[in-house]
């Protein structure tokens, strides 16, 4: 790797769950320099975090721990990104433990919660724009506020999706919060452009993580696919690179939005899809 991000401070939220988008990113980062701080909620708080779905404090800690033995520098802090002041906390643990804030990566989100139409409810509904939406934008707040003081600019990523561009069946609130996620980049990049402070999104397609196995059996039944494997299959063959997206495939984007190759990039969201996403 080569260091380009020595000397700076990434947040990454929803970095604490084995496997996923989160913890790619972050090593990615870490592998290229930058000290990282590695959030998660750290234990479910109610129905719309359980278990299964969510970084625990153990995992964010033993994820931590690698980066550091790998010879990076990372520390951990829990965060509710439906939160402002647990967001504001989260940047300010950036600061005051690495001594700066230059890159955020919003990357918490809920992509479990999939039901037909007719069946969503009201809580439905909130749990996920509170969490994909106004948790990125709380996010997004946050670390400007800290940018814009520092006075050396700085780079905010958010990770959307290809539904950020594309209608999906059993994703109404995903759907639209991830093409919220299109209009919140292009209007912080306005004002936060003449600070430096470049704002982007990332929309991979389907990745495998723990999440994305949830969705692979969900669907697979949704779609009535005779197995999983015939699920992907399926997957991959539309695909123009014939196969779903790997989670060093959007860490791989997202490093190079926040490097000084990118300095001229804001307000764009960044199709990682194999070539299925075209628009």
């Amino acid at each position: 790797m080569t260091g380009r991000f020595t000397g700076k401070t990434a947040v990454v939220t929803g970095s604490g769950r084995r496997a996923g988008l989160g913890e790619a990113i972050a090593r990615r980062l870490a592998a290229e320099g930058a000290a990282v701080v590695i959030s998660d909620i750290g234990a479910s708080l109610d129905a719309a975090t359980p278990d299964a779905m969510i970084g625990a404090t153990a995992e964010m800690e033993a994820i931590a721990a690698e980066i550091r033995a790998d010879g990076g520098q990372a520390s951990t802090c829990v965060c509710d990104v439906r939160d402002f002041a647990a967001a504001q906390a989260l940047a300010k643990h950036a600061v005051d433990t690495h001594g700066s804030l230059d890159i955020w990566v919003n990357n918490a989100g809920i992509g479990y919660i999939m039901k037909p139409l007719l069946e969503v409810t009201p809580d439905d509904w909130r749990a996920v724009i509170d969490v994909n939406l106004t948790g990125s934008f709380f996010g997004l707040r946050a670390a400007a506020e800290i940018m814009v003081a520092q006075g050396r600019g700085g780079r905010i990523v958010n990770i959307a999706s290809q539904a950020a561009k594309s209608g999906f069946p059993h994703a109404q609130a995903y759907t639209s919060s991830k093409h919220g996620l299109v209009g919140l980049a292009r209007s912080a990049a306005i004002e936060l452009g003449p600070h430096a402070i470049t704002v982007n999104n990332v929309c991979p397609n389907h990745v495998t993580t723990g999440l994305g196995a949830w969705q692979n059996e969900y669907f697979a039944k949704v779609v009535g696919a005779a197995s999983v494997e015939d699920y992907l299959k399926a997957m991959a063959d539309r695909i123009p690179l014939k196969r779903p997206g790997l989670p060093e495939d959007t860490a791989k984007a997202v490093a190079f939005l926040c490097s000084d190759e990118a300095a001229y990039i804001t307000a764009e969201s960044l199709n990682v899809s194999g070539g299925e996403e075209p628009h």
